[in-house]
């Protein structure tokens, strides 16, 4: 798997046809202290969606793309007889998964996440989200890609497939051209069935994430119906800034107002309930159904 972490607050200062995005800071904005505490649980679940997916992965498909391009190799060093020996591995290898799951369509080869961070906060991304749209007004969009191209704070799972119903044929084609010795053709087709590999794309919103980790942290102190002053303030701030990062979500498009509306309305009777010291059990049920149904 490889891992890449993108930091949306750096300015690609590579090329002069980006402008710098004028609304946003000039150091990333710090995240709250709560927020910061459950990075690491963040972090724990991206490693377990990860997981998840590599299980999916075939070994037979692995080996199917290393050897194809092992036959590719073997093609730019003239030597035919092994190429066609490894494309005979190739086939059976895809054969093998065919027979063993004839309606499969994607052959999983490779997962690897990449998270896309936003340091920013809601009047941040209020003010980029202006900026994109006043650009997008006169024309100039590609300042507007450039803006919207940070609007992002997600965890994408990135599973890359051998399509099984091309790439088995597209395999045996090359064969009869390399019996005709038109090995440049050969290397031609080989190339072209390797770009044939598909990407599938499992997105998860980092804002919804971290706010059910608050809720979480939450839970245990809205039970408490015997909470301290100090639990009490840190319920409220628990509970604030889980609304603040479901704004967050909304903000960034990863639903729409509709479908926040219900959690907003949810963490307000909580806070109402919790407001003179109260507590009891299962307050928080229904705003976690709601954020577990919207993601």
């Amino acid at each position: 798997m490889n891992e890449q972490t993108s930091n949306p607050n750096a300015i690609n200062e590579g090329t002069n046809e980006q402008a710098a995005v004028s609304s946003l800071p000039a150091r990333p904005e710090p995240k709250p202290e709560v927020v910061t505490e459950v990075q690491p649980e963040v972090q724990k679940e991206t490693d377990s969606q990860a997981a998840d997916k590599r299980k999916q992965v075939l070994d037979e498909a692995v080996s199917a793309l290393a050897l194809t391009k092992s036959a590719l190799a073997a093609l730019d060093e003239k030597e035919s007889a092994r190429a066609l020996a490894t494309l005979a591995e190739v086939t059976g290898k895809l054969e093998l998964i065919v027979a063993r799951e004839p309606t499969l369509a994607l052959a999983p080869v490779d997962v690897r996440t990449i998270v896309h961070d936003l340091f920013a906060n809601t009047e941040t991304v209020e003010a980029m989200t202006d900026e994109a749209l006043h650009a997008l007004k006169h024309g100039e969009v590609q300042q507007a890609r450039h803006v919207l191209a940070l609007l992002a704070s997600e965890i994408v799972i990135v599973v890359t497939n051998i399509p099984l119903a091309s790439y088995p044929a597209a395999v045996k084609s090359v064969v009869p051209l390399i019996d005709q010795g038109k090995i440049e053709e050969a290397k031609a087709a080989l190339q072209a069935a390797l770009s044939t590999l598909v990407e599938t794309h499992s997105v998860h919103p980092l804002p919804a994430l971290r706010a059910r980790l608050l809720l979480k942290r939450a839970e245990t102190l809205v039970e408490d119906g015997q909470r301290s002053e100090a639990s009490n303030e840190r319920l409220e701030t628990l509970l604030n800034e889980a609304r603040q990062q479901l704004e967050m979500a909304e903000l960034l498009g990863y639903g729409k107002k509709k479908d926040f509306e219900p959690l907003y309305a949810e963490l307000k009777k909580v806070k109402q309930k919790t407001a003179g010291g109260g507590g009891g059990k299962g307050w928080l049920d229904e705003v976690k159904a709601k954020l577990s149904k919207l993601f």
